[in-house]
């Protein structure tokens, strides 16, 4: 990894730019692909993924589509507020994600959109399965859609990326196709917009404050603002901050909590941030997690005897309430 030069999003001193490892999914060379995302996955957690197969025309219109929805008046937007299920509209400063430094939440909105269960489905009850929160077509004509959409051929690209963590983990190559894994994800779009806000660290004032995802691993579409960072080292004194730079076309892909708990810590998963610089910006992210019912214990090939298992086995869904309840504005506050 390299590193260049780039000022930084809030006005204070320059930040480098982490120049990350780029999978081409498209290449008939899997043994190249394996090495390029295991030694990002070693180092920064990060890396981008190209031609993955979703059209740069359908991307623009899933972020126009994002745009408009943000662009509704507030009072129409808090209509549709996350309920219980972790679906619907999320406001500025609902999320808390780094306490000790921050003085306010996220200076971002966003909305949730999960895989679409219907009541009648057996496993309907469980807390990240259920129907969605739809603005109504009169309102956002075709909204719908494109985001069903979306959220099908995203989990597509998610499944090639996990096919080729197998492979980097020393699995087989379906290891997460299994039913019990990523059969029946908890699999969650959510779009993000963030206000023409200056970040201020010293401050405490964050587009989103620091920390590192909840689950499997995480796609992020943006635009071609800066804003995203990465720190590599979280224990650093002090911590050492690089920008991740937008790049056309491509996913950033990150490995998060649970992968790095699954891996035994082989894998990473990076403390990230995000600055703002006084523009508007607007990101996608899809979040990836196995079924409910999985059960996150130490993969095979990442311990041994003089490297046990450093966690105890936990289910997925125990695991993943728990981080949203760490992070969230309480959903009793404003959604019975």
């Amino acid at each position: 990894m390299e590193n260049g030069s780039s000022l930084d999003a809030s006005g204070g001193p320059e930040h480098s730019v982490s120049l990350l490892n780029c999978i081409d999914l498209s290449s008939p060379d899997i043994h190249n692909s394996v090495s390029l995302l295991k030694q990002a996955c070693l180092d920064s957690g990060f890396f981008y993924v190209i031609n993955h197969g979703i059209s740069q025309e359908f991307m623009d219109e899933v972020f126009n589509q994002s745009k408009r929805f943000f662009d509704l008046p507030v009072s129409e937007k808090m209509k549709l507020l996350r309920n219980k299920k972790h679906r619907g509209y999320t406001p500025v400063f609902d999320e808390h994600l780094d306490p000790a430094n921050q003085i306010h939440g996220d200076f971002k909105e966003g909305y949730y959109i999960g895989v679409e269960v219907p009541e009648n489905d057996p496993d309907w009850h469980k807390p990240f399965y259920g129907p969605n929160v739809w603005p109504t077509a009169d309102i956002l004509p075709g909204w719908r859609e494109t985001m069903e959409k979306y959220h099908r051929e995203a989990f597509e690209v998610a499944k090639a990326v996990a096919r080729i963590v197998a492979l980097a983990l020393n699995l087989e190559i379906d290891y997460f196709d299994r039913q019990e894994m990523l059969g029946k994800p908890i699999a969650t779009l959510r779009l993000l917009h963030y206000e023409g806000r200056i970040s201020d660290p010293v401050k405490g004032i964050f587009g989103a404050g620091a920390h590192s995802d909840f689950g499997f691993i995480t796609l992020l579409a943006t635009d071609d603002n800066y804003g995203l960072q990465i720190c590599k080292d979280k224990d650093a004194k002090p911590q050492q901050w690089e920008f991740v730079a937008p790049l056309k076309g491509a996913f950033i892909v990150n490995l998060a909590d649970m992968l790095e708990r699954w891996s035994n810590c082989t894998f990473r998963s990076t403390l990230h941030r995000v600055l703002g610089n006084g523009q508007e910006r607007y990101s996608i992210a899809y979040f990836v997690d196995p079924s409910h019912d999985c059960l996150v214990e130490c993969l095979p090939t990442c311990q041994s005897q003089e490297n046990p298992p450093k966690f105890p086995p936990i289910k997925c869904e125990t695991y993943m309430l728990q981080r949203y309840k760490d992070t969230h504005a309480d959903l009793n506050s404003y959604n019975k």
